[in-house]
């Protein structure tokens, strides 16, 4: 897995305790299967971090990802943004992108054909 791009964006909440979230657009290679032959191709994936600072000492880290989302790097651009501009924390991640995910897994079988067809 490859960190492609990263956001990052802090919350402050009270006199002493600091949120600084991070967010990853990842890439990694997958590989399927078609009509009994290998297909190699990029996926995209996001990864969500954030880390609790209270007076200046890290207290927590929590984190979680998901690697494999689509093949096209702009719509998995376009989902980290939303998540950014609206500071999902990563226990949310999966609630807040399993929709789309499920509703997009079919953009990998369309990226098999366009390379069968080449």
């Amino acid at each position: 897995m490859t960190v492609v791009e990263n956001l990052s964006k802090s919350m402050i909440c009270g006199e002493s305790t600091k949120f600084n979230y991070t967010y990853r657009l990842t890439k990694s290679e997958i590989t399927l299967n078609n009509d009994d032959e290998s297909v190699k191709m990029q996926a995209y994936g996001i990864e969500v971090e954030r880390k609790d600072y209270v007076d200046e000492v890290l207290i927590n880290v929590d984190r979680d990802y998901v690697n494999v989302i689509s093949p096209y790097r702009h719509k998995v651009h376009n989902l980290l943004k939303l998540l950014y501009d609206n500071l999902v924390s990563p226990c949310h991640l999966v609630d807040v992108i399993g929709e789309y995910i499920d509703d997009n897994i079919v953009e990998f079988d369309e990226k098999l054909k366009e390379i069968a067809v080449n």
